[in-house]
C-alpha cells in the first residue's frame, strides 16, 4: 500500500472498556463520534487483546507476544524469579522494535503520544526513549483522573508511593509529579489537549511528514471519575441493575449482527477473594443499589467523555482537510475491570478499604468527584463484556475480546461494514507499517538482535485479495496469572483456576458460542487434547513461565524499568 502520500495514523486506545459499552457495539452510552467511525468504516467482532493493560500495550507497540516483549506478567505482579528470565523484564524490552521507533527511524513520520504508557517507569524506558518525538505520558498503570493525590505528601505513611508519584508523568524526557499538573487537569481532556497541541505545532511549523499519533486514554479505568454534567446525563438509566443491562445489550448486539442470533450470555461469575459469591442486585439494600447504580453512571460518563474528545481530534483533522488521509483505529486494551487487582501496590500491600477511607470521600453525592475513589465491580463489568465470560485479567472472551473500529476511506470503501475475521492486537503494527510503506524490521535493528513480529498485515484482507486475516491453522495463545487459553479457527481451549473457573481445561466453539457456555471437552476429548498440545507449543515458542492462578500473587515493590 505504499504510495506517494503516506497516510497519517491515529490510534485511540480506551482503558478497560467492555465489548458492549459503546453505541456501535450495542451499548446505551452516547458515543456519536465512535459511532461515526463505525458508520464510515469497519467494525471487527473477533478482535482480541491480552487480558490486561500493559501486556496489550506491549503487543500493540511491538507486534509480538507480550511474553517476548518484556511484559510476561504485569510489572506490578512480577516475582524476582520471573525478572531473571527474558521476556519478564517488566518494561518494553530491547528484543523488540517498537512501532514508533520503526516509523520515526524511517525518516517518514513524526511520532506523537499523549496518554497512558505502562511499559516502564524510568526515563530510559519511557515513550521518549522508545520512539516518540513528542510525548506526555502517565507512566504507570493508573492514577486519579483529576490528578488529586493526597498520599503524595504523606511520605511517612507511604514513602514508596510518594517516590513513585514524583515521576508519575513524563513530558518528553522530563519527570512531572502530580503537584505539577494544572488545576483544571482531567485525564481524558488533558491528554487530548496535549495531542492537539502537538498537531497545532505541526501546522505552525509547516511539517510535511505525516504523523503517527497515539492517544491511549486512562479512562474508564478506576478510580471512576467524570465531570458531573456528563455523569448526570445517565442518572436513573441503571436503576434496574446490571443483569437487566446485560440482557438489553445482548439483544442490541444480536440486532446489529455483531453476535450470533442464538448467542447465550455466560453465567455471571462474581466472587470475593475468598471465593464467596457477591450479592446479586435483588440481595442489595435500596441504599446499596443507589450507590452501585451511581458508580455505573460515572462509568458511562467516562466513556461519554472519551467519545467527546475523539470528536475534538476528528473535528481538528476535518478542519485541516486531513481526516480522510488519516487511518483511525479505536479499541480497548482488554475487557472491563471486574475487580481492583492493580490497587494492591497502591497501598503497599495494605488494606484498600482503609486507604480509601483515609484519603477519599465516597458518599453517594460525591461519587465521581476528584476526591472519590470507586470501582464498579464484577456484575457491572459482566454487563460491559456481554455476552462474554468474566472480564479483565481472564483469558475468557470477556477479558480479551474487545470492540474495534477502523476508519480509512481510501482503503475501506464499504461504509458501515462488519467483519467477523479473527485478528489480534499484534496485527496492528504490521498493518500500519504496510500501509505506511515502511520496511518491516528483520532479525537485527540498530545493531541489536530483535524478534520478528508475530502479527499479520490486514491489507490483503481489507483490499479483498484475501478472504481471511489468519488461516484456519493459525494458533494464538494467552497466559496471565495462571489463566490460560489457546485459539485455532473456531476452537478455543481455556483453563481458569478456582475460584473463578472449574480449574480444568474446557473446549468451546467461540464462533457459535461467544459466551463460552457450552463446554465440548467431554464430548470431544481428542480435540481438547490437541488444543492443549497447541497451548504447550505456544508456551515453548514464547518463553512463557506459568504462574499460579491466585489473585494474591506476590507484588513487586520495585519500579518498572532498568536498574
Amino acid at each position: 500500500m505504499a504510495s506517494n502520500k503516506r497516510p497519517n495514523v491515529l490510534i485511540v486506545l480506551a482503558d478497560d472498556l467492555g465489548f458492549s459499552d459503546v453505541g456501535c457495539f450495542g451499548g446505551e452510552i452516547q458515543t456519536p463520534h465512535i459511532n461515526r467511525l463505525a458508520d464510515e468504516g469497519l467494525r471487527f467482532t473477533d478482535f482480541h487483546t491480552a487480558s490486561a493493560c500493559s501486556p496489550t500495550r506491549a503487543m500493540l507497540l511491538s507486534g509480538t507476544d507480550h511474553h517476548v516483549a518484556g511484559i510476561g506478567s504485569m510489572a506490578e505482579r512480577m516475582s524476582p524469579e520471573m525478572r531473571s528470565n527474558p521476556g519478564y523484564e517488566g518494561y518494553l524490552n530491547d528484543r523488540v522494535v517498537s512501532l514508533p521507533e520503526a516509523l520515526r527511524d524511517s525518516g517518514h513520520y513524526e511520532t506523537l503520544m499523549a496518554g497512558k504508557w505502562h511499559l516502564g517507569l524510568t526515563r530510559d524506558r519511557s515513550p521518549y526513549a522508545r520512539g516518540f518525538d513528542r510525548s506526555f505520558a502517565l507512566m504507570g498503570g493508573c492514577h486519579n483522573h483529576y490528578g488529586f493525590e493526597p498520599a503524595y505528601e504523606d511520605r511517612n505513611t507511604i514513602p514508596r508511593i510518594a517516590a513513585v508519584l514524583s515521576r508519575m508523568y513524563q513530558r518528553d524526557d522530563q519527570a512531572v509529579s502530580p503537584a505539577d499538573l494544572p488545576a483544571e487537569f482531567y485525564s481524558t481532556d488533558s491528554f487530548t489537549e496535549e495531542l492537539l497541541g502537538y498537531l497545532r505545532d505541526r501546522d505552525a511549523r509547516n511539517e510535511t511528514r505525516p504523523f503517527f499519533a497515539y492517544l491511549p486514554f486512562s479512562a474508564p479505568h478506576w478510580p471512576l471519575q467524570a465531570p458531573p454534567n456528563v455523569v448526570d446525563k445517565y442518572r436513573g438509566i441503571y436503576d434496574d441493575g446490571p443483569e437487566v443491562l446485560r440482557q438489553k445489550r445482548l439483544a442490541s448486539l444480536k440486532k446489529m449482527g455483531l453476535v450470533p442470533k442464538d448467542a447465550v450470555a455466560s453465567p455471571v461469575v462474581s466472587k470475593d477473594e475468598d471465593g464467596n459469591d457477591t450479592k446479586t442486585w435483588d440481595q442489595l439494600a435500596p441504599e446499596e443499589r443507589q450507590v452501585s447504580a451511581r458508580k455505573m453512571e460515572v462509568y458511562a460518563g467516562m466513556v461519554d467523555r472519551i467519545d467527546y474528545n475523539i470528536g475534538r481530534v476528528m473535528e481538528y483533522l476535518e478542519q485541516k482537510g486531513e481526516l480522510d488521509d488519516t487511518i483511525i483505529m479505536f479499541f480497548s486494551d482488554n475487557g472491563a475491570e471486574g475487580a481492583q487487582f492493580e490497587a494492591w501496590p497502591l497501598t503497599a500491600g495494605g488494606n484498600m478499604d482503609e486507604y480509601v477511607a483515609k484519603y477519599h470521600d465516597n458518599s453517594i453525592d460525591n461519587i465521581g468527584a476528584r476526591d472519590s475513589f470507586v470501582w464498579y465491580g464484577s456484575r457491572w463489568a459482566s454487563a460491559s463484556t456481554a455476552p462474554g465470560l468474566l472480564y479483565k485479567m481472564f483469558t475468557s472472551e470477556g477479558g480479551i475480546r474487545v470492540p474495534f473500529v477502523i476508519r480509512y476511506p481510501k482503503l475501506i470503501r464499504e461504509k458501515g461494514g462488519i467483519s467477523h475475521a479473527f485478528c489480534t492486537v499484534m496485527d496492528i503494527m504490521p498493518t500500519i507499517m504496510d500501509l505506511a510503506g515502511v520496511p518491516t524490521p528483520g532479525r537485527t535493528y540498530n545493531g541489536r538482535q530483535v524478534e520478528p513480529m508475530a502479527g499479520a498485515t490486514w491489507v490483503p484482507y481489507l483490499t479483498g485479495k484475501s478472504k481471511e486475516i489468519h488461516d484456519a491453522d493459525y494458533v494464538t495463545g494467552w497466559e496471565l496469572f495462571g489463566r490460560r487459553a489457546v485459539r485455532q479457527g473456531p476452537w478455543k481451549a481455556i483453563y481458569i483456576p478456582w475460584p473463578f473457573g472449574p480449574e480444568k481445561w474446557q473446549l468451546f466453539n467461540v464462533l457459535d458460542d461467544p459466551g463460552e457456555t457450552n463446554d465440548l471437552g467431554e464430548g470431544q476429548p481428542e480435540k481438547l487434547k490437541e488444543m492443549m498440545g497447541l497451548y504447550e507449543e505456544y508456551c515453548r515458542q514464547n518463553g512463557v513461565i506459568e504462574q499460579s492462578g491466585s489473585s494474591r500473587a506476590q507484588w513487586s515493590d520495585e519500579p518498572t524499568g532498568s536498574a
